[in-house]
């Protein structure tokens, strides 16, 4: 009689045949008979996966404790960076101010490690101890600035309280006074230095539907000028008062900022700015092929208007249509008027307004308001500098 091949069997019949024993009625026996083995074989594996399933267990329990360990730690570290979090939250508000960061690492660095903190913050551990070691100068530094503010605050209401740090930093810089502007916008911004500002109300002053000519673009926005009275702008505003609107138009020299004419009315009509350019050409006196920009409304088109230009020889140009940015200068003098004392102030006549525009304009503008477009001079200085230079 030949043998048997001997058989092999998998784990997981061996484990599927061991599970039959949970079976109702199932022996060893009887599952083995089912099977085609013997009851020792299914005795064998009972025991075998029992003795695997305890090492096993013993080893799911020692991941497990490992683990728990592990966890423990990591919830202890995080607590303390909860506790650190809330501290400093209450500490400064802005997370990425980074002064405030370091100043809060300083002031728990007796509760915490400074490593920890620095981590949580997103701060460099050498960052922060440079950062102390130069806490002397530092508060040096500060005490000096500090110092600075009564000089800021008298020339901020010098200028009637219209400056912002750029001009408050070149008035202090013609003083003698090295400080950057950043520092004063800082030094302004942090004891509440700063203009006023009112509501804004907007009337029409532009009106291009006429049957007058247009005069072409000649500046096409060069609006650069090395010499006085070569380039003049030109345009209309509204100022509002208790007893209605007040209408100033002005003309601009390009080269020295300056309004070399202005003229105010109740009413928006073309005598307005005939008498605004009027006043510029007498007192101003400028040689032939000046030009006088504007643009397209009806007071500049006019007869009477034109007519003045040519008489004194001056060549009238005008923006695009609809396009504000061809006089783009004298917009920037309207919204410093606008920003520096009509939205601050209520006229309650027009009588007030024209004192204060007359102020503003004859005075403040032109004779002590410093201007970024030429080294933050006045126009005054900025004419008188040009005729110099033109002289020798």
């Amino acid at each position: 009689m030949s043998r048997q091949p001997r058989r092999h069997f998998t784990a997981e019949f061996k484990e599927q045949a061991v599970a039959r024993l949970s079976e109702p009625g199932a022996t060893q026996t009887s599952v083995a008979r089912e099977l085609g083995v013997t009851p020792s074989q299914i005795k064998g594996w009972r025991l075998e996966l029992a003795a695997a399933g305890s090492a096993e267990a013993i080893r799911r329990q020692q991941v497990e404790a490992a683990e728990l360990a592990e966890l423990r730690r990591e919830n202890r570290r995080l607590k303390e960076e909860v506790e650190v979090m809330r501290k400093a939250s209450a500490f400064f508000a802005q997370w990425a101010a980074m002064n405030a960061k370091l100043e809060f690492i300083a002031a728990h660095a007796a509760g915490h490690a400074v490593s920890l903190m620095c981590r949580v913050l997103s701060v460099s551990t050498s960052w922060f101890y440079s950062w102390r070691a130069a806490a002397p100068k530092r508060a040096e530094r500060r005490a000096a600035r500090e110092e600075l503010l009564p000089r800021i605050r008298a020339i901020f209401e010098a200028s009637h309280r219209r400056y912002g740090a750029p001009r408050i930093h070149a008035e202090l810089r013609d003083q003698g006074i090295r400080i950057a502007r950043k520092t004063v916008a800082k030094l302004m911004k942090g004891h509440d230095i700063r203009p006023p500002r009112r509501g804004r109300r907007v009337p029409r002053t532009i009106d291009s539907r006429h049957i007058f000519g247009i005069a072409p673009n000649l500046l096409r926005r060069n609006f650069r000028a090395s010499e006085p009275d070569r380039i003049w702008l030109a345009d209309i505003s509204y100022v509002p008062t208790d007893e209605g609107w007040l209408y100033l138009a002005a003309v601009k020299d390009m080269a020295t900022m300056e309004i070399v004419g202005w003229s105010m009315s109740a009413r928006l009509k073309s005598s307005l700015a005939v008498d605004a350019m009027r006043m510029a050409l007498q007192n101003r006196r400028p040689a032939p092929e000046l030009i006088c920009h504007s643009d397209r409304g009806i007071q500049y088109a006019a007869g009477d208007y034109r007519l003045l230009l040519k008489a004194w020889k001056a060549a009238a140009s005008m923006s695009r249509k609809g396009d504000c940015l061809d006089n783009a200068p004298m917009e920037s003098f309207f919204g410093s008027l606008k920003n520096e004392l009509v939205h601050r102030t209520r006229f309650r006549s027009r009588r007030d307004a024209k004192a204060a525009l007359f102020e503003y304009i004859a005075i403040f503008y032109n004779r002590q308001r410093r201007h970024s477009s030429i080294g933050y001079r006045t126009p005054e200085q900025a004419r008188s500098d040009m005729t110099a230079a033109m002289a020798a």
